[in-house]
């Protein structure tokens, strides 16, 4: 039965007005003086509590579907059926429901059936800290509220595809979308910036299937990957015996791109004498091959993107100011993932079904809570190119169906091990050395005037600084060893010292 004073049957009263932004708890004990005691220290914590002494009804409760639960909070010895009976029938209704469980004993067996069973995590008897209780449990709420919200969101993926393989539904992404929208049947230049892997050929690709020429081709062209002797024949292509080595005639990206769309990438590494060249082609609307003597007419439409600053670069006389219009006609700017970490879950989802398809995988993959939540808070340096080769290297390690901790490199664990101590699954083989009222926290006082996602980007930052300040003290400096050190790529350790605010020395 619901106890009385803590949780009326649904016969009996009017459904109660609940408050969203609390955590909804369904509590299970025999005793009714625990789940009161519970209800009375967690209620100004922001958890509403449902409380039942029969976990009978419980199960009956969940079954029905009458209340959408954050968590479930269930005792381990009860006479009518064990919350370790329980625990498998509950994980059976909701895959997504964290259970934390209450007990009284405190050996390492109990601890281990039940996180072998698929719990969260355990709360010892009597519960001495209410703040410690309150810390597990909104844990477990937010767990659950990050694998519902993926879960809605792979169902919205299909919405997304009509911008090809681009994610997301957070402000910024929806801002890009709009973008695209309206600049794709215009047929203007667009100039596409942002840091390297945030997906700018995706995008342009985008802005080419939405437009009138989605029938023409798209030709895609790194300008950065190019060596600058050849960079004049891949571009307006060359004839037979132009030079050394060209034993044939070839096109050049815009011949191809004819009746379609270019995509130049990494267009501020084009040397300075080409970019007059580019300019000519674009105001003329012809291209002349290295060699050949006549021109021919092309009618293409150009997208370019960079990841460098173009007008610093046009200050410095390192790119023409007149190319720099002629290309910048429409400018798309692309958010860093780390701006847009909201996006994470939708994204790496996306991307697991994308590769577990492509390499055969029959079985419907997914990340576990504890992975989901090391992606979710780590900076992302590489953005969306760094975030698929995590998801690729965790599909080759993993050898079921889901996605732990241990297939993820370090570097993206790094952070979320130095934030809690691990008390997942993972951590079945030392659980005896868990905390008996949950995880370990820093001081989190100062949150209390911020939303969730404002004191996460703020603790991560906190973290970062005194991470990276820690490790250029250990390595004197030196960047090239902090990065192998961390496991990064030493020019995106760069990026985020410069926007730390940190540098390194002894660095050449």
């Amino acid at each position: 039965m619901p106890v009385p004073g803590i949780a009326e049957s649904q016969e009996a009263t009017l459904p109660r007005a609940r408050n969203e932004h609390n955590w909804q708890v369904l509590a299970v004990d025999d005793q009714p003086e625990v789940l009161a005691s519970l209800q009375r220290l967690l209620r100004r914590r922001g958890f509403e509590l449902d409380c039942y002494t029969s976990p009978l009804e419980a199960l009956d409760v969940l079954q029905s579907g009458s209340h959408r639960y954050d968590l479930v909070l269930l005792d381990v010895n009860m006479p009518e059926m064990s919350g370790l009976e329980l625990l498998p029938k509950a994980k059976e209704i909701d895959g997504f429901l964290p259970v934390v469980m209450l007990t009284a004993d405190d050996s390492a067996e109990t601890a281990v059936a039940a996180l072998k069973g698929g719990a969260f995590n355990y709360l010892i008897k009597p519960l001495d800290d209410p703040d410690a209780v309150a810390i597990t449990l909104a844990r477990a709420g937010h767990h659950c509220r990050l694998q519902r919200r993926t879960r809605d969101l792979e169902k919205k993926v299909s919405e997304s595809e009509r911008f090809e393989t681009l994610v997301g539904s957070t402000p910024a992404m929806r801002e890009v979308f709009g973008q695209i929208s309206k600049v794709a049947d215009s047929d203007v230049n667009v100039l596409i910036q942002g840091e390297s892997g945030t997906g700018k050929e995706l995008v342009a690709r985008a802005i080419h299937d939405r437009s009138s020429r989605s029938q023409g081709p798209f030709v895609a062209l790194n300008c950065g990957a190019i060596p600058e002797a050849l960079i004049d024949s891949e571009l307006f292509g060359h004839t037979r015996g132009a030079f050394t080595g060209a034993t044939g005639a070839r096109p050049g990206v815009f011949a191809e791109a004819h009746g379609g769309s270019l995509f130049l990438d990494e267009i501020g590494d084009v040397p300075l004498p080409v970019q007059l060249r580019l300019l000519r082609v674009l105001q003329e609307g012809e291209v002349r091959a290295v060699g050949g003597t006549g021109t021919r007419p092309i009618d293409v439409r150009v997208i370019t993107a960079t990841h460098v600053d173009l007008e610093q670069a046009t200050a410095s006389k390192q790119f023409r100011l007149d190319l720099y219009y002629r290309l910048n006609v429409v400018n798309l700017s692309l958010p860093a993932l780390r701006d847009r970490l909201d996006d994470v879950p939708i994204l790496a989802s996306h991307l697991l079904d994308k590769h577990a398809t492509r390499i055969g995988r029959e079985e419907k993959m997914h990340f576990s809570v504890r992975a989901m939540e090391a992606l979710c808070i780590y900076d992302w340096p590489g953005n969306v190119r760094e975030l698929e080769n995590a998801v690729q290297r965790a599909l080759a390690m993993t050898a079921g169906n889901q996605i732990d901790l241990p297939a993820l490199p370090r570097r993206i664990t790094g952070g979320l091990a130095a934030l809690t101590r691990n008390n997942s699954d993972e951590s079945i083989g030392v659980v005896s050395n868990l905390p008996a009222t949950g995880p370990e926290f820093p001081d989190l006082t100062w949150t209390d005037s911020h939303g969730f996602s404002d004191a996460k980007r703020m603790a991560l930052h906190e973290f970062e600084r005194a991470y990276l300040k820690r490790l250029l003290e250990r390595t004197k400096g030196n960047i090239s060893e902090a990065a192998r050190v961390a496991g990064i790529d030493r020019s995106n350790l760069k990026r985020v010292l410069s926007r730390l605010g940190l540098r390194g020395t002894g660095t050449s």
